[in-house]
């Protein structure tokens, strides 16, 4: 009999959280924080937003949002252009600077990932390489479910 979503949570949670925390620790060093980095990301992915729309992307309080853009726009990473469709809103927008900082930092992640991988054998690489495709579909179907909230 197939485990419940419960089940395999339990299952899942202390790995994820474990090899969370010891990623999060080599990308300690990085000048922008995970959450940072996913702001970056989205906006990079979907254009300029409204803060109103990162923290819903997010799932994080406006405040929160509100200040992890304060961050980021300090450090020159993005900056708040006038709304195109409502000249009374304000939207975020990766600069230049925010671009490069998000590929430079996205590699150098990529590389300490790379470095947790790399113990495995070739089978179990096989294995996360077909389990990534799912990762990225729990958090899509998750996004979506949640950003109708």
């Amino acid at each position: 009999m197939p485990k419940t979503p419960l089940e395999i949570a339990q299952d899942l949670r202390p790995a994820l959280s474990r090899l969370n925390l010891l990623y999060f620790r080599q990308a300690d060093s990085y000048t922008i924080s995970l959450a940072q980095m996913s702001i970056m990301t989205i906006l990079d992915e979907t254009g300029p937003m409204r803060i109103s729309q990162i923290a819903q992307a997010e799932a994080i309080r406006m405040p929160t949002a509100s200040n992890a853009v304060n961050q980021l726009e300090s450090m020159g990473l993005v900056s708040r252009v006038r709304d195109v469709s409502d000249r009374r809103g304000v939207s975020v927008q990766l600069t230049e600077k925010g671009k490069e900082e998000l590929i430079r930092s996205g590699e150098n992640r990529n590389v300490a990932l790379a470095r947790m991988i790399e113990n495995l054998t070739p089978e179990e690489i096989a294995q996360v390489e077909k389990a990534a495709p799912l990762i990225n579909l729990i958090l899509n179907r998750y996004t979506e479910a949640h950003s109708k909230d």
